[in-house]
């Protein structure tokens, strides 16, 4: 079956455990209500990323409080470009899916929504 990626991006308010958490949480469940056949056991992998700005949190464990837990997580610190965007939280989901990429629906929330004007 072929693996199709799914990209996202949300900015939290915060370097808070609780702002980090809201952030990935509302990033995840758009991404689900925007692929309705996306189901969690279709999931091969996904891989978090966040700014040098946030690290009071890790976003797997959003997923994980969001009923993820058969899914293979990894985090991991975006390269820090100077002028980028701050407090941005990316993820990068690998699905299972007979869909072709072009009817994957990429979520890019307020002001990450810059990253990739042409969908958002």
């Amino acid at each position: 079956m072929p693996v199709r990626g799914v990209r996202g991006a949300i900015v939290a308010v915060s370097d808070t455990h609780e702002a980090i958490l809201a952030a990935t949480k509302e990033l995840l469940v758009q991404i689900l209500a925007s692929n309705p056949s996306l189901d969690i056991v279709e999931i091969a992998s996904c891989i978090f990323s966040t700014t040098h700005d946030l690290q009071s949190a890790y976003p797997a464990q959003a997923a994980r409080e969001l009923g993820w837990d058969p899914v293979p997580f990894m985090c991991t610190q975006e390269i820090p470009v100077p002028g980028s965007l701050i407090r941005c939280i990316r993820v990068l989901i690998h699905w299972n899916t007979t869909l072709h990429q072009n009817q994957i629906k990429h979520v890019y929330l307020g002001e990450a929504s810059i990253l990739r004007p042409d969908l958002s």
